[in-house]
């Protein structure tokens, strides 16, 4: 980190920070995407903003922002820029896990790193594997109580960008461990070998992991993480909602500013004596149906993480397992809206809003690509065992 790191010192703070970065980041967005000309620069000032910190409980000198200020951060990144915002989600996820599991060393030393502006990246994801809870990464402890990882990863958001980069591996007796691992530590190369339609510029690429030495003091027991009643999961599927409903707010703001200004008006609704397109009383009642889900995403990813602040506040399998169903139900929700609103952008926009040299395809393809993290068809089997039989939800972290 070469600029000054501020730290944030509340959540009246963070949302300002948060927005004022967003307009910035939204000027160059369509740019970037259209040349994938990776966010560098834009990420600088994320670190050096203070932004990444906030997470940090208080006794180590972070801010320990309320969920819900976390999400509206998320959102208002993701309107601005979807694949900015996704590159911090993991960032943000394995601070969790270090609030839950680190040592006491541990915690001081990254929270310590964080508040200094460095980035967690991830190195989670395999392919080729039966599924994606089959993690087939090693991490064997040596004669003298170090390990050693070996393996190959995928989507690996945030890594090329990263300081460090948590790897999830299976130990020698195969529960799951996170290694926080230096990005410049021998054996460990990143590939930035990404070429999704979407999220282009989110460089969530390769990870491989040839005998890569790790210090004791640096491996978490994550597989503890999911026993009793835990958040890991629904903190991190409320950031993908969020991301989701940022998304949808964004490529609704970008048709709005269209149709004002661009859309010609169609001749039929001109001989009604509608001069303009934003004048098209059909035009309106569309906007006004894709505001209200708008409205919804928004209102859902809110009381989602309101949900899991009461959690924190008082941990049961209870309120866990009700943290986890709203944030289910804002996930479903926020995801659909995405795909829906960058789709109906065109719709409403007209053919101009389809040129190539615009890029407003950059909203669709964002949501396409960010919603297949995972199937929202099992999250609503989740939320409806729940209220038929008050089956809680399972334990891990994609719920």
């Amino acid at each position: 980190m070469s600029a000054a790191v501020s730290v944030i010192a509340d959540d009246a703070a963070a949302l300002a920070v948060a927005a004022e970065l967003a307009a910035d980041f939204r000027k160059d967005a369509a740019e970037r995407d259209t040349l994938r000309r990776l966010p560098r620069a834009e990420l600088e000032r994320l670190s050096a903003s203070g932004l990444l910190g906030v997470t940090v409980p208080r006794e180590f000198g972070g801010a320990d922002v309320r969920t819900e200020t976390l999400a509206e951060i998320f959102r208002l990144l993701a309107a601005a820029d979807a694949s900015l915002a996704q590159i911090p989600q993991s960032h943000f996820v394995y601070i969790n896990v270090l609030r839950r599991q680190g040592t006491r060393e541990q915690q001081e030393f990254f929270f310590g790193e964080v508040l200094r502006g460095k980035r967690f990246g991830n190195a989670q994801s395999e392919a080729g594997t039966l599924h994606v809870q089959d993690i087939r990464t090693r991490l064997a402890r040596r004669p003298d109580d170090t390990y050693v990882l070996d393996g190959v990863k995928h989507y690996s958001t945030g890594a090329l960008f990263a300081h460090w980069i948590p790897v999830l591996a299976r130990a020698d007796d195969d529960t799951l461990h996170v290694a926080y691992v230096p990005r410049d530590a021998p054996g460990l190369t990143v590939v930035d070998d990404w070429d999704g339609m979407g999220q282009r510029t989110t460089a969530s690429g390769t990870v491989r992991l040839e005998s890569v030495s790790v210090p004791a003091d640096r491996v978490v027991p994550h597989h503890l993480t999911f026993q009793g009643p835990q958040l890991h999961g629904a903190v991190a599927q409320l950031l993908h909602a969020a991301i989701d409903a940022g998304i949808a707010s964004g490529a609704l703001g970008e048709a709005v500013e269209f149709v004002r200004t661009k859309s010609r008006p169609w001749f039929e609704s001109v001989e009604e004596g509608h001069a303009t397109a934003a004048e098209d009383p059909l035009l309106i009642q569309r906007f006004g149906e894709l505001a209200i889900r708008v409205r919804a995403a928004d209102a859902l990813l809110a009381a989602a993480a309101r949900s899991v602040d009461a959690a924190r506040a008082d941990l049961t399998d209870d309120t866990a397992a009700e943290a986890s169903i709203a944030v289910a139900a804002a996930k479903v929700t926020a995801a659909e809206t995405a795909v829906d609103t960058a789709d109906a952008l065109f719709e409403v926009s007209g053919t101009r809003s389809a040129l190539n040299s615009l890029n407003l395809h950059r909203h669709w393809r964002d949501a396409r690509t960010h919603t297949l993290h995972d199937p929202a068809r099992w999250k609503v089997q989740h939320i409806g065992r729940y209220v038929l039989a008050g089956t809680r939800p399972p334990r891990h972290g994609l719920l």
